[in-house]
């Protein structure tokens, strides 16, 4: 790890100084590397996780999109937020020449997830939006699947190789104490990372006890709410009954983005959509989760749900019955129209095939119950045809609670796009900039002014002539190949 890290502070001298055009071909070039492999990566991923082909598959193709989707970013160049000022008069007196632009902070330490061993791993959108900035990585590999870890980061490494990048622009590194004494390390300028609140709490604690303190963007948890309307329910009942079991189920209840809570109204129409959703689950079969920790995570939590007074179960789907990691499927319920309590437990993420549906009596009820839930990386509102300028009390509070709010869909799956992002207030995530989405890149970078700087001493992107990149040139923005 030590040596991972001094590898890693020579390589962010040399990659300082390679430009936009060369980072964002070393991006492309990683992603071909990585497609080259795919059949090795994605069988050896299907062996540590069991999480299929088909969806591994699907998670590779959309790690090297994110790669090639940064190295269009990088490309674009807005990110630097360039802002040239020339000298002259202002009403506080003469002003010096001032050039402003986001320069790259020095090597990440990037915390792979365990439940997606590509697209948020050694591969995955720290990595490329650390390496978009120029910064290089040091991936702390999730011990969930170490040789696909492995197998990436070779990919990587040759790929860098290949473009001339120096040695230690991207190493892996394994074990829990490597990955403290890596958030610890003086080289270290930034810490991503993706997984429990416990976890990300632990490692936020090291940060905060460095003599120099660090930023560290978490991914952690949440309950991801998901409300259905009366109207809604009237109007699509089986088909988003559905809808919410396969979002549930969908990778055996490992996503982040899983809703935890369905908000169902107590009504007829609330009942179709229940059974619809109960009849899905228990067609599913058990599901082998990712290691022994979630495992016995789900199986802790499930039995305290069950426990909770007022609780029932919907659904169960088919029993595992084989030795290792798999689980069995519940639809759980509670009834806030029956005396039910919105107990502590019910909103504690639980990571795996387990949904609960909450039945709410109007509006009153609704907003009640969720003024008692921390926010989330999502939340979900399903509503009737042209009911949604009727409802801006509902919405105002999901939006509260959420970094991303879905309409008539399903949290389940994050695209890679300029507009996305993946965040949420505490405990969700801990930043404002995070890990998916063009605004990914703005962590690992900090803004740098030159006052009155020689031409040949600033980067081209603030020189003056026709604008390389969209900037703000004395306060007017202006597109590239502007003066």
């Amino acid at each position: 790890m030590d040596a991972a890290c001094a590898r890693a502070k020579a390589a962010f001298d040399v990659l300082n100084g390679r430009d936009r055009a060369w980072r964002a071909g070393l991006l492309r070039a990683m992603a071909d590397e990585l497609e080259s492999r795919r059949e090795e990566i994605v069988a050896t991923a299907d062996a540590e996780t069991a999480l299929g082909e088909p969806r591994l598959n699907g998670e590779l193709t959309r790690t090297c999109y994110q790669l090639r989707f940064f190295a269009d970013v990088v490309t674009e160049g807005g990110y630097l937020e360039a802002t040239v000022d020339h000298a002259g008069p202002t009403p506080m007196g003469a002003r010096p020449d001032l050039r402003h632009m986001l320069v790259p902070l020095g090597p990440v330490a990037v915390f792979g997830a365990s439940n997606f061993p590509l697209a948020f791993s050694v591969p995955g959108g720290d990595t490329a939006s650390a390496l978009a900035a120029g910064c290089p990585v040091v991936v702390k590999a999730h011990e969930s699947h170490p040789r696909t870890s492995r197998l990436c980061g070779e990919a990587l490494a040759a790929a860098a190789t290949a473009c001339g990048a120096p040695e230690g622009t991207v190493s892996v590194v394994y074990g829990r104490e490597a990955g403290t004494r890596l958030v610890r390390h003086p080289a270290v300028t930034a810490v991503g990372f993706t997984g429990s609140a416990h976890g990300g709490r632990a490692l936020l604690d090291i940060v905060n006890s460095r003599p120099d303190p660090i930023p560290f963007y978490g991914e952690l948890s949440g309950i991801n709410p998901l409300v259905i309307t009366a109207e809604a329910a009237r109007e699509r009942a089986e088909d988003i009954g559905r809808g919410l079991a396969e979002s549930v189920l969908l990778g055996a209840g490992q996503f982040c983005t899983k809703p935890g809570l369905a908000f169902v109204p107590a009504t007829a129409d609330g009942d179709r959509l229940v059974e619809a959703a109960a009849a899905a689950v228990t067609k599913a079969e058990p599901p082998v989760l990712l290691n022994a920790g979630i495992r016995d995570a789900y199986a802790e939590i499930s039995t305290a749900l069950t426990a909770v007074a007022g609780v029932t179960t919907l659904a169960t789907g088919g029993a595992y019955d084989g030795e290792g990691f798999g689980v069995t499927p519940l639809l759980l319920s509670l009834d806030l129209t029956e005396g039910g309590d919105l107990a502590e437990a019910l909103t504690r993420e639980c990571f795996g095939p387990l949904g609960v549906v909450v039945r709410y009596r109007d509006d009153e009820q609704l907003l009640a119950a969720l003024a008692a839930l921390e926010p989330s990386l999502t939340a979900t509102v399903h509503l009737g045809r042209d009911e949604a300028e009727r409802r801006g009390d509902l919405l105002t509070r999901l939006q509260r609670l959420s970094g991303r709010l879905v309409f008539d869909g399903y949290p389940t799956g994050v695209a890679v796009s300029w507009a996305q992002h993946h965040g949420g207030p505490w405990p969700s995530t801990n930043a404002v900039h995070t890990s998916v989405g063009a605004g990914a890149i703005r962590r690992f970078l900090r803004p740098y002014t030159w006052q009155g700087a020689p031409e040949a001493v600033l980067p081209p992107e603030l020189r003056d002539g026709p604008a390389p990149v969209p900037r703000r040139v004395d306060g007017v923005l202006t597109l590239p190949g502007t003066d």
